[in-house]
């Protein structure tokens, strides 16, 4: 089985054949009536001394076997491929797969029964029925698959049912390869709002060579066609034995941190629309639309793992392509689940390793401890930003949480703009908010604060 990327066709013309025996266990009910009767006149015949009921009864219980002794010595070899356009889609997105079955024998095919197997969250089991495929020819048949669900999810293997042209047996052909079906959580375009304040050399023009940022690639690169000569390093050259030229100065990108909180104990319920859902989508969100604001972003959790990227401090987009990075961080986000800790502490151990400009947090239900612990966040941060759900709220008859406005009024004293997430809420209003409070607390402080992050 191919997939979209093009790998070799796979071919059928062997696979599920497991003798003779097991080739008589496809009979039909056609098959197996045509047998029975069979057995029954000959039975019949011998106990009334009836010479042409005999015959009757051995043509009919001849001919299933026949058919089953002939399809099971027709070797065709068939080949099956697969292409699924795309790849990656959002939750409540379709899918296009395409299948194709050639016929590389030199003999027409029967009728063959086509099935893929699909798991039930993307619907009901694709079937087709072609007709008689000739020597070289090919078939294309297509269906749509769509998950409300994120997750990742096989697509395959394919089967082929064989039949005779009498109906009396049909025998199942399986291919060993599949292709898998990520489906990403929903993302939602956020406007553009800026933060009091920009991080030092994004935004305002200044720039600082590699070497100067402090960043691990600093080695010259290998000479490209185009590049000037005047920039050829000779030292690396006659060290390499190849010409190496200098790099050319780099602005230094500004970083975003987005923190998801998956902590079981911080949300209830499931299923598409509940509070962790939102939470998910929410941080796919953010870290598309930083990543094409030109922000260095790392996706990090409470269990302190995150995704790793190519810059330093495994920040991605630095050296990586953005849409690269985004469908890392999707691939991610598409099978991340609740964590068994309780705790916010990994996560602020990562955060307090040193400045990593802006950030924003998704949170559950906080207790006072656990907002005490997303509240020192800030201190590493040049601007912080906090999204937080009450789970309670998000449930009928869901268990009874501490205030919420307690949590964010610690959060706000540490720095945090800090918004409560109601159900069903938009997120770009809710971005829009906090662009507005970050500004006026800014206005309000004389400036003072935010001066080490900005998002847009």
């Amino acid at each position: 089985m191919a997939a979209a990327g093009g790998l070799p066709a796979e071919s059928a013309d062997e696979r599920g054949r497991g003798g003779l025996w097991a080739a008589l266990a496809g009979l039909t009910t056609r098959g197996r009536s045509f047998l029975a009767a069979g057995v029954a006149a000959a039975i019949c015949a011998f106990v009334l001394g009836q010479e042409d009921l005999l015959r009757v009864g051995l043509l009919l219980a001849v001919l299933p076997l026949v058919c089953t002794v002939v399809l099971y010595r027709t070797r065709y070899r068939v080949a099956g491929s697969r292409r699924l356009e795309p790849g990656r889609v959002p939750a409540g997105s379709e899918a296009r797969v395409q299948l194709r079955i050639d016929n590389v024998s030199r003999l027409h095919t029967g009728l063959l029964m086509l099935q893929d197997r699909v798991p039930y969250v993307l619907g009901p089991r694709p079937r087709f029925v072609l007709d008689r495929v000739e020597a070289g020819g090919k078939r294309e048949v297509s269906y749509r698959v769509r998950s409300d669900l994120r997750g990742r999810y096989p697509l395959g293997p394919l089967q082929l049912r064989l039949t005779d042209p009498f109906g009396m047996c049909e025998l199942t052909r399986a291919f060993s390869a599949y292709d898998t079906l990520t489906v990403i959580p929903r993302t939602e375009p956020l406007p553009p709002v800026r933060l009091s304040g920009e991080a030092a050399g994004y935004g305002d023009g200044r720039h600082r060579s590699l070497a100067l940022a402090g960043e691990d690639d600093v080695i010259p690169r290998g000479y490209r066609h185009g590049d000037d000569l005047r920039r050829v390093h000779w030292r690396s050259t006659a060290r390499y034995g190849e010409l190496m030229v200098r790099r050319e100065e780099q602005p230094q990108r500004a970083r975003c941190t987005v923190l998801l909180d998956t902590r079981d104990i911080a949300y209830a319920g499931a299923g598409p629309d509940s509070a962790f859902e939102w939470a998910v989508s929410g941080a796919a969100s953010a870290l598309v639309h930083m990543l094409e604001r030109g922000f260095s972003v790392r996706l990090l959790t409470d269990t302190g793992s995150s995704v790793p990227g190519e810059g330093a401090g495994g920040f991605a987009g630095t050296t990586q392509d953005s849409s690269d990075s985004a469908g890392l961080m999707m691939d991610t986000l598409a099978v991340v689940d609740h964590s068994d800790g309780g705790g916010l502490s990994r996560a602020y151990d990562v955060l307090r390793g040193g400045n990593e400009g802006l950030l924003i947090g998704f949170f559950g239900d906080l207790d006072e401890e656990q907002a005490a612990v997303a509240a020192k966040m800030r201190r590493r941060s040049g601007a912080a930003v906090a999204f937080v759900l009450d789970s309670g709220l998000w449930t009928q008859g869901g268990p009874e949480h501490g205030p919420v406005e307690e949590r964010l009024r610690l959060l706000r004293e540490a720095g945090w703009t800090a918004l409560a997430v109601p159900p069903g809420a938009a997120l770009p209003d809710l971005w829009r908010q906090a662009g507005r409070e970050r500004t006026n607390a800014g206005a309000a402080s004389g400036g003072a604060a935010g001066t080490a992050g900005g998002w847009s």
